[in-house]
């Protein structure tokens, strides 16, 4: 007596598993614009501390700016007075030439006057707008929601322009850099060869699982990218797997998955939804036998081996794209030996 299940061609949803380290999708070593000595700075200016988009981070003293300030804007009300003389004066004496009272020279005099004093009055322009940006500038805010990777700078002391104060990592997305196997990409329901972003419908679901605090976790990504070159050493793609990070809303409706965020420089396994197979037939792997082999029960009961395209091995199932018809029967018990013709009594089971 033999177990034997009756095959039968179905639609299969693939799927490919892999997994790797979860990185920052955005990474800024943020610097100072302008020099001075730090005055304050943040409570949230710490490792592990959450930032967000436009927090001051820290303040640098700013008597100095403040002084250059109103230093540039007493310029600029010089300037203005004088263009507008230099203005007024030039319609006068316009005025004046009309009725031949004044020479050309004068007139050309003032025109020239009147365009120095506009070019000082932009100058003077230009450098109040300088003064105010560079006093702005003494306040370091975030530019993005972000977690404090590390601070580099401590109170009191001196920093010169574009000198680091600080590392941040994006708190809203998280990224994770997969290997896909040459074999693998051709099971993903996403374009051969195409360059830049999948967005939409064309990004496939990706299903993240990690250990963290003892337990597994879940989270939803999406395969958004691959890298444009082949790993030659390992013969991979590096895939790209983006995570908007969730912001601890209710588990109600979740669907398994976690409220908690992604943590970064986490290890987690990515299970990628592939593309949907028509006309295959899906079987346990255990039927597999002599690498490419099957057993088939006829109907006058007799055994015989078969040889079947394998589609795909996977872990507890293989995918036969051809070799068996649908309604035939295949051996599941594990017999040793086999003769082909050899007359069974076969027992129907169901998967």
């Amino acid at each position: 007596a033999v177990r034997v299940i009756e095959v039968q061609e179905q639609t299969v949803q693939l799927s490919v598993e892999t997994q790797g380290k979860v990185q920052a999708a955005q990474t800024a070593n943020v610097s100072s614009a302008v020099a001075g000595p730090i005055e304050w700075i943040s409570s949230a200016m710490e490792a592990g501390g959450r930032v967000n988009q436009g927090d001051v981070l820290l303040r640098l003293e700013a008597s100095d700016f403040v002084t250059n300030l109103a230093k540039a804007e007493a310029a600029l009300q010089q300037a203005q007075a004088e263009s507008s003389h230099a203005a007024n004066e030039l319609e006068r004496l316009r005025g004046l030439a009309e009725q031949r009272l004044v020479s050309d020279s004068q007139l050309q005099d003032a025109i020239r006057m009147a365009a120095v004093s506009s070019a000082r009055l932009a100058d003077m322009q230009s450098t109040f707008t300088q003064a105010e940006l560079d006093l702005a500038r003494t306040e370091i805010r975030a530019p993005f929601n972000a977690i404090v990777e590390s601070r580099d700078v401590e109170l009191g002391q001196y920093v010169s322009r574009a000198q680091s104060v600080g590392v941040l990592l994006g708190a809203d997305i998280v990224e994770v850099r997969v290997p896909l196997a040459i074999r693998q990409v051709g099971f993903l329901d996403i374009p051969l060869g195409g360059r830049g972003e999948l967005v939409g419908g064309a990004a496939p679901d990706v299903d993240i699982s990690g250990f963290f605090g003892g337990a597994e976790h879940k989270w939803k990504g999406k395969l958004v990218r691959t890298e444009a070159t082949i790993d030659p050493n390992s013969n991979t793609v590096q895939a790209i797997v983006r995570v908007v990070q969730p912001r601890g809303e209710s588990a109600e409706g979740n669907d398994g998955y976690e409220t908690m965020p992604l943590p970064v420089g986490l290890y987690v396994k990515a299970e990628i939804t592939g593309r949907a197979v028509d006309d295959v037939i899906a079987l346990p792997r255990s039927v597999v036998r002599n690498n490419n082999q099957v057993l088939v029960v006829d109907a006058e009961n007799k055994m015989f081996y078969r040889d079947v395209e394998i589609f795909r091995l996977e872990e507890r199932r293989v995918l036969i794209s051809s070799g068996i018809l649908p309604g035939e029967r295949i051996c599941t018990s594990p017999i040793q030996a086999v003769v082909d013709g050899m007359s069974v009594q076969p027992i129907l089971e169901y998967i």
